[in-house]
C-alpha cells in the first residue's frame, strides 16, 4: 500500500470542505457471470448506483463538496438544470432536502423527440418533486449558464440566496468528489489484492472521468480510464473532460499536458443521441440484469457497459485483462423507458 501516493491524495482533497451525504465507499464487486457470458477480460463492478442518497449515483460524490460551499456562501436555495430524467438534477434535489435547502432547477424538455408516454411523470422527474424540487421550463436551445444566472438574479430580487450547481455538477469543486472516488478505489484495489488495466465508465460533462485521471495519476497507479461517449459528440465530451482535467491538474500540482495524453473517449456507443438507446444498449441492460441483478439504464449507465462489451469484441480488451466497470447510477430513469422492453 505504501507503493501508493496515498497521503498525498488524501491531503489535496482534505483541502476541501466535504459534507458526508453518501453510502461511501460503495462497494467493489466481482461480475463473474458477466465475465463469463463475454468470454473476454474479467470485470467488476464498482457501484456507484449504491451511493444511498435520493437513489445514488455518481454526483452525490461531487455534491459532498459542492454543498459546504453553499452552506458558507450563506444560501438558502440550489439551482440547477438539467432534462426531465436527469439523474443530476434529482442527486440535487435529494441533497438538498437532506441539508434542507429549497431546490429550484430549470427542465429541459425538447432534448429527447421520442418518448414513453408517462416520460414526463415518472422516474427521476417524479423524485424531484417528491423531495421538494421545484421547476421552470426551458429549451435546449437555451444557454443553461444564462438561463441559470437569470434565475438567480430573479430569486435575489425577492431575497433569497441562490447557489448555482452547474449543469452535471461539473466544476473544479464537484470534480473533487472523484478524486475521492480514485482514492477509495485505489485502497479497494489493493485491500481486494487486484491488477485493475482499465476502468470504463459513461461520460458526458466530464467530471467523473476527470477526477479519475487525475486522482489515478497522483496516486501512481497506470488504470486506463476510458469515457464511453453518452453525448454523440465525442469532441465535445472530450473538450469537457479536457477543462475540469486542467483545473484538477492545476489544484494537485501536476502537470495538465501530460495528463491530457491520458483521456480516451470512446465513441459509437451514444445509440446516436442523448437519451436514446439502440440494441447494444438494450444488450447490455440485459445481460447485466439477467446474470447480476445488476440494473443498469439506457441513458448513461447501459451505454458505459454496452462500450465495454463492444471493445472486448473488438478485441481491444484482452482476455488478461481486469476491467473495473463504473456504475454511475441512473436506475430511476428506466421506469421512462419500459416500451424498451415491450411494457
Amino acid at each position: 500500500m505504501n507503493d501508493f501516493n496515498f497521503n498525498g491524495l488524501s491531503n489535496k482533497i482534505n483541502n476541501h470542505k466535504r459534507s458526508k451525504l453518501g453510502h461511501f465507499p460503495t462497494p467493489l464487486e466481482p461480475l463473474p457471470r458477466l465475465s463469463e457470458w463475454l468470454g473476454g477480460p474479467s470485470i467488476f463492478v464498482k457501484r456507484d448506483d449504491a451511493s444511498g442518497l435520493g437513489q445514488g449515483g455518481n454526483k452525490i460524490r461531487a455534491l459532498e463538496f459542492l454543498i459546504p460551499d453553499a452552506v458558507a456562501c450563506g444560501s438558502d436555495i440550489l439551482l440547477t438544470a438539467g432534462v426531465i430524467q436527469s439523474n443530476s438534477v434529482r442527486q440535487v434535489a435529494a441533497a438538498a432536502a437532506k441539508v434542507g435547502l429549497d431546490c429550484h432547477f430549470a427542465m429541459i424538455t425538447d432534448r429527447i423527440d421520442e418518448t414513453d408516454a408517462d416520460y414526463a411523470k415518472t422516474g427521476n422527474i417524479f423524485l424531484n418533486h417528491l423531495y421538494g424540487a421545484t421547476h421552470e421550463l426551458m429549451s435546449i436551445k437555451d444557454d443553461k449558464d444564462e438561463v441559470l444566472l437569470k434565475m438567480a438574479e430573479r430569486l435575489k430580487s425577492v431575497g433569497r440566496k441562490p447557489y448555482i450547481v452547474p449543469y452535471g455538477c461539473a466544476n473544479l469543486l464537484g470534480a473533487i468528489g472523484y478524486l475521492n472516488a480514485a482514492y477509495e478505489t485505489a485502497k479497494q484495489i489493493v485491500e481486494q489484492n487486484l491488477s485493475i488495466t482499465h476502468l470504463i465508465h459513461a461520460s458526458g460533462t466530464g467530471g467523473t472521468q476527470a477526477g479519475l485521471i487525475v486522482g489515478f495519476a497522483l496516486l501512481g497507479i497506470p488504470i486506463k480510464v476510458i469515457g464511453i461517449d453518452i453525448d454523440a459528440d465525442e469532441a465535445g465530451v472530450r473538450d469537457r473532460v479536457t477543462k475540469i482535467l486542467r483545473l484538477l491538474a492545476k489544484e494537485v500540482g501536476l502537470d495538465a499536458r501530460k495528463l491530457e495524453e491520458k483521456i480516451i473517449i470512446e465513441p459509437g456507443y451514444s445509440a446516436g443521441a442523448y437519451g436514446k438507446a439502440d440494441d447494444p444498449t438494450v444488450e447490455a441492460m440485459t445481460a447485466s440484469s439477467r446474470l447480476e441483478a445488476l440494473t443498469t439504464d439506457p441513458v448513461y449507465s447501459a451505454k458505459g457497459l454496452a462500450g465495454l462489451i463492444g471493445l472486448s469484441r473488438k478485441g481491444y480488451l484482452k482476455k488478461s485483462d481486469n476491467i473495473i466497470f463504473l456504475h454511475t447510477g441512473g436506475v430511476p430513469a428506466i421506469y421512462a423507458y419500459r416500451s424498451l422492453f415491450g411494457y
